[in-house]
């Protein structure tokens, strides 16, 4: 029998995890010095703010779903929006590019953070926020401190931004720990609670930083969408089944192929579509051919007019592993289509089991396809769960996030 053995740690792991603590450990250290000199400007009931963010976006309809209805809040004078892609055109949504000389000289998500931290330290807005924690919202809430400004922070990842360190998100700094890393998430956790405000997708989050000791101001706000975009098809769908989002491999994409090879068996007509890019894709393709389902999957990769795609639906599925309050479920529901999804994270904060869609509690292909065939072979209860659906959704619209944000932003002190 092989003797057990510690897996191998190469120098260049153990310099990079010990770089990426001194780091954090140095970053503590500042935002607690600057927090003891720092002076915070006062801001005065009712009148208009300026907030300036930063952040990194895949597609206009999910920054969008942040930025409007933000702007649309009556005491917001205007969003300034730092980027390295192109922003929506919005009404008091006021894009910020760093220099092409700058772009040229370093990298280009370097640039946009040179020329956030500019802004913020020349103008001193009222609110600076950013997009996701790492390193977007620990720079932001470093420049609030040191221009006395409010510090906000939007939670897009939910609890995987700070757990372990963050060494399970897409951020090419924090993913090199390889592993959980119980220090950096103690001083990522630190960072937090610096926040004036804290925007998460999902109730989980709030629970998840609570139970840390996190005593920061939450609010669920995961988006605001647009009604005359986003409602029920006026015609029978042509497409059974849609699936939309980042194809990553916590989506668990391959759980929804299994479970349409399963429905073929009966349903041999059955038509679904896979809406969205990232690195899974090519792997994900193959697998429908392995099933012997690629004539029954469409794979449309990233599309702008999400609305359209959805109303050729007739129901909604994700089968990720974690989840926040997905937008794109949202924006299916207030289409009429009656969501089957994982029962995880903050999803059951809309979908409740049996009235507007169905939360799976065992995750396997077998228990989406039982779900989803009851749905597809029964049309009288898909019509009723999906008028719940589009009711549930109604309060993501933008006029009521909106008047959401108008709330947040007048409790400010």
């Amino acid at each position: 029998m092989k003797a057990w053995s510690r897996p191998e740690v190469s120098i260049g792991d153990l310099a990079t995890k010990q770089g990426i603590r001194g780091l954090m450990a140095v970053y503590s250290f500042l935002l607690s010095s600057i927090r003891s000199i720092a002076r915070r400007k006062r801001i005065r009931k009712g009148r208009e703010l300026d907030i300036l963010l930063t952040g990194v976006f895949y597609s206009d309809n999910w920054i969008e779903t942040h930025l409007r209805p933000m702007a649309m809040a009556s005491i917001c004078r205007k969003v300034m929006m730092v980027a390295e892609k192109r922003v929506p055109e919005i009404e008091k949504v006021e894009p910020i590019y760093p220099p092409n000389w700058l772009v040229k000289l370093v990298k280009s998500d370097v640039a946009r953070l040179l020329t956030f931290a500019f802004i913020a330290l020349r103008m001193r807005p009222d609110i600076i926020g950013g997009f996701h924690l790492l390193v977007n919202g620990l720079l932001a809430v470093l420049l609030a401190k040191v221009s006395g400004s409010r510090s906000l922070y939007i939670c897009g990842g939910g609890e995987r931004e700070v757990l372990g360190g963050g060494y399970n998100t897409e951020n090419r700094i924090f993913r090199k720990l390889g592993e959980p890393d119980k220090f950096v998430e103690r001083e990522l956790l630190k960072a937090v609670a610096e926040f004036d405000i804290v925007i998460t997708m999902g109730s989980g989050a709030i629970r998840f930083f609570r139970e840390r000791g996190v005593k920061s101001t939450f609010y669920v706000v995961p988006g605001g969408f647009d009604g005359k975009k986003f409602y029920p098809a006026q015609e029978d769908p042509k497409m059974d089944l849609i699936l939309i989002g980042r194809l990553s491999p916590v989506k668990c994409v391959d759980r929804f192929l299994h479970a349409v090879r399963l429905l073929s068996e009966e349903l041999p007509g059955i038509a679904a579509v896979v809406v969205g890019d990232g690195p899974s894709f090519g792997e994900l393709k193959r697998l429908s051919q392995e099933l012997g389902i690629e004539n029954r999957v469409g794979f449309v990769g990233h599309q702008e007019d999400v609305g359209k795609w959805l109303r050729d639906a007739k129901v909604f599925v994700l089968t990720s592993d974690s989840e926040g309050l997905s937008q794109a479920m949202i924006q299916a529901m207030m289409c009429g289509l009656p969501a089957v999804v994982s029962n995880v994270g903050d999803l059951g904060d809309l979908v409740e089991d049996g009235k507007n869609g169905y939360l799976v509690p065992i995750l396997d292909a077998e228990n989406f396809a039982g779900r989803l065939r009851k749905l597809l072979l029964d049309k009288p209860l898909q019509k009723a769960l999906g008028c719940s659906a589009r009711e549930s959704a109604s309060r993501y619209e933008n006029l009521a996030v909106g008047e959401q944000w108008g709330t947040i932003l007048n409790n400010l002190e």
